[in-house]
């Protein structure tokens, strides 16, 4: 193979998104800058740190890492690690903080999706050996974080992650979310990949089962939004389609996004629905790819698109997908979709700097915006050379 899955290739395109945010992203005062502009890396804020941004930061540098990339990846890892314990973990409550500011907490809220991510940050360090590098005992950390994950935000009766907490670990809301619990099925199989530690992986095939087989619609498709007794609520955010982190409407990239940990999980447990609902979602999927290209961000119930507008984390799952798909079948179409997402990543959303734009018009034009603490710092092109690189026998 060569092109889009040559090794090579793909390590660096991991170096080029590292380079895009390092050293900018590295503040002595503490922690990462997450907000550059794509397309000239200029800081428009400085102070914003996001828990999902620091944890992404961590996972990232540590992928560059294991992909032999500058030495420079580990301290920047362990310098993310470092931040992570000593000012986004709350020593007396437990847990850790949504936002801070620089070191300060201004939003201490306790989110099952924010704690997935600090469990991949953990995973991926302690693969690369990045205990050598902090002075607290990072297989301790992780088994903590896992431990914390089940005790404050698994709710027994549904094998599944509940509500956002406040920093006294009270209930806000009674919002129920697929996402989060994507989330962390995708960290508790990093840690089990990490740790070997079977219910790690117990953990991971419960949550998976529970989404995209016992909660899929009749059609198989996955709904974002659910009610606190895990019944879908399809009025959700019905007057706010556009909602960057909570849409309405299903979601072509999360199919994907659930194709590729399908698959993923089935190498290392052989189980007809994993094989099985890894293709139908990743069909799924397709039905949301434009004819000139891109993700359609939302589909209705007809699977018409609501929104319009091409994100840049959809074409990276969905190469991730069709990597894992064609690893584990070696069937030439997944190939085939794995080269188109490519080509299209490569011509429409790969930024001068060599990060991605997160999102598009639906004339493919990029959207640049400088509101709010950034998110994603190159996590989603990260993951899908990951897995590329798995695919063509680099990752292991």
């Amino acid at each position: 193979m060569a092109g889009h899955a040559d090794g090579e290739v793909l390590e660096r395109r991991i170096e080029n998104v590292l380079d895009f945010y390092y050293p900018a992203c590295v503040d002595e005062r503490g922690g990462y800058i997450a907000q550059l502009d794509p397309e000239t890396g200029s800081v428009y804020d400085r102070d914003a740190r996001h828990l999902v941004a620091t944890a992404r930061f961590v996972s990232n540098f540590s992928i560059g890492v294991r992909a032999g990339g500058p030495d420079w990846c580990t301290s920047a890892a362990a310098h993310g690690l470092r931040f992570l314990d000593t000012h986004h973990r709350d020593g007396e409550r437990g847990g850790y903080a949504w936002l801070l500011d620089v070191t300060d907490p201004v939003d201490g809220t306790r989110s099952p999706y924010g704690h997935a991510f600090v469990l991949l940050a953990h995973a991926r360090a302690l693969e690369v050996g990045l205990d050598d590098h902090v002075s607290f005992d990072l297989r301790d950390r992780l088994v903590d974080v896992a431990s914390l994950i089940e005790r404050r935000f698994r709710e027994p009766a549904h094998d599944l992650l509940g509500c956002r907490l406040d920093a006294d670990w009270n209930p806000i809301g009674a919002y129920r979310g697929q996402n989060a619990n994507m989330h962390a099925c995708e960290a508790f199989l990093a840690a089990y990949e990490t740790t070997d530690e079977q219910s790690y992986l117990e953990r991971a095939l419960t949550i998976a089962r529970r989404v995209t087989v016992d909660l899929a619609d009749p059609d198989g498709r996955i709904w974002e939004h659910y009610t606190e007794a895990w019944e879908p609520d399809h009025d959700y955010n019905r007057s706010d389609p556009r909602h960057q982190f909570r849409p309405w409407g299903f979601q072509p990239g999360h199919h994907a996004e659930w194709a590729k940990l399908l698959a993923a999980l089935a190498r290392h447990r052989e189980a007809a629905w994993l094989s099985d609902r890894a293709v139908e979602l990743f069909e799924y999927a397709l039905t949301g790819w434009a004819d000139d290209g891109g993700f359609y961000y939302t589909l209705d119930f007809a699977d018409e698109p609501v929104v319009a507008d091409r994100y840049g984390w959809p074409v990276a799952e969905a190469i991730g997908a069709a990597a894992a798909l064609h690893e584990a079948t070696g069937e030439a179409r997944y190939l085939e979709w794995y080269d188109r997402f490519w080509t299209y990543a490569v011509d429409r959303l790969v930024a001068p700097g060599g990060s991605w734009y997160e999102k598009l018009t639906p004339d493919h034009e990029p959207v640049v915006t400088t509101d709010g603490p950034e998110v994603e710092p190159g996590y989603h092109p990260t993951g899908a050379c990951f897995e590329s690189l798995r695919m063509v026998g680099h990752g292991d």
